[in-house]
């Protein structure tokens, strides 16, 4: 009997352990693991303050709007410093904040931009060896790759960019591929790199100039891998092996900044426009050619976003807004379920364990239960504003404020670092 009590025991820790284990996500670009701001993880916190599960907090020089992402002990953040004229990758570990390394990827006249824009504010990408950033420089793109120890290993500028808004576009990694979006008033494209040299594998020209901010994703969609790209004035469909277009749907208007989102359960792709009209569109992403008239399910404007990108369940899509209202929408019909007044929102929400979070520009994470009632769980300040969207990596939250970093967690006392503590970094 005791022998069975010990195997029974052994089981338990073991499953426990390798429940953990599938639990835990590395959050590796933009919108982290599926580029839809979902994570797998469970147990976060849902509550924090000044003192309750902050882990630690540091400082990060210069001013940059760009994301965390974090790879098992690592993260890395882009800034810039406004007095030397320096775009820098930084390097972060994970378990008490230290800063690793910095490395100055540019240091060149920054461009114009949006006042509510940064000259830092595309969110790197990795795969766990190499880390990749995208800066304008002038009027080039420029993408580079990293080791990392912070050493440069190639760098590439695929095409130009013009926009007085400024830049903020985001890597995309895929097989062997860096894809790029460079949409804008002048040389539009969208192109892939190799991960390895930087040697341009595909790049495809955009004959409509417009704005778009938008970071693709790419998901296996109606039995082939397609990346939904929302840009040259429409949303189209390619092949990310080879940059060929499958389909698109023009319009709904000229220009995007939000990414695009894939609802499996109803089979749609979900986009919002940005200007000079926001129009929110459900497509059916399983056609050919121009599906504009064939394959757009629903649009409507009530609902419809501007820079946050959204999240969704299998039946509800959550949008956020500048103007501070959240909707919830029912994927299926287009129909507004509920609507609540968060705050004014930069930054995209992120799902994970079960529930939303909600930040808004002043640094306040609204927690929420989804479904077709609002469900309030909790509210949280990191007493800073923030337009940078939040990452979920083993079992932690990172937050990234106007002025420091912040880790969230369920650690112990021992775990937690101060800001004097890390002042002098």
């Amino acid at each position: 009997m005791a022998k069975i009590r010990s195997l029974s025991i052994f089981l338990s820790i073991f499953i426990f352990n390798l429940t953990s284990v599938v639990q835990a996500q590395n959050w590796p670009c933009f919108r982290g693991p599926n580029g839809d701001g979902t994570s797998s993880e469970a147990n976060l916190p849902v509550k924090w303050d000044s003192v309750t599960n902050i882990l630690w907090k540091v400082p990060v020089p210069g001013t940059g709007y760009s994301s965390p992402v974090i790879w098992e002990n690592r993260l890395f953040l882009v800034t810039a410093i406004q007095a030397t004229q320096e775009k820098i990758l930084l390097c972060y570990d994970c378990k008490n904040g230290n800063l690793l390394w910095k490395t100055t990827v540019l240091k060149t006249p920054f461009e114009k931009k949006h006042d509510n824009n940064s000259f830092a504010s595309g969110t790197p990408a990795t795969d766990g060896t190499r880390v990749y950033v995208s800066f304008l420089d002038g009027r080039d793109v420029l993408v580079a790759a990293y080791d990392f120890a912070g050493k440069l290993l190639w760098l590439q500028k695929p095409g130009t960019f013009q926009s007085p808004h400024g830049y903020s576009c985001s890597p995309v990694l895929y097989k062997d591929k860096v894809i790029i979006n460079g949409d804008s008033q002048e040389g539009s494209f969208v192109a892939a790199l190799d991960r390895a040299t930087g040697k341009i594998l595909w790049k495809v020209p955009h004959p409509n100039p417009s704005h778009s901010f938008s970071t693709p994703v790419i998901r296996n969609i109606a039995g082939k891998m397609q990346m939904i790209f929302c840009g040259n004035r429409e949303i189209a469909s390619y092949n990310p092996d080879d940059g060929t277009k499958y389909w698109f749907a023009s319009g709904p208007s000229e220009d995007f900044c939000s990414s695009p989102v894939y609802n499996e359960k109803s089979g749609l792709v979900l986009v919002s426009s940005a200007w000079p009209v926001r129009i929110l569109v459900a497509v059916k992403p399983d056609g050919r050619g121009d599906v504009t008239k064939s394959h757009v399910l629903w649009q409507t404007r009530k609902g419809a976003y501007y820079v946050p990108s959204p999240v969704c369940t299998d039946d509800y899509l959550f949008t956020t807004m500048t103007t501070g209202q959240v909707h919830c929408i029912e994927i299926a019909t287009g129909n507004t379920l509920w609507t609540e007044n968060l705050g004014l929102q930069y930054a995209s929400p992120v799902l994970a364990g079960g529930l939303i979070y909600i930040p808004n520009d002043k640094g306040i994470i609204t927690v929420i239960k989804p479904g077709p009632k609002f469900d309030y769980i909790s509210k949280n300040s990191i007493g800073e504003g923030m337009f940078a969207s939040p990452a979920i990596s083993n079992g932690r939250i990172y937050l990234r404020g106007f002025e420091n970093l912040f880790c969230i967690g369920s650690g112990s006392e021992k775990e937690k670092v101060t800001f004097a503590d890390k002042e002098g970094i």
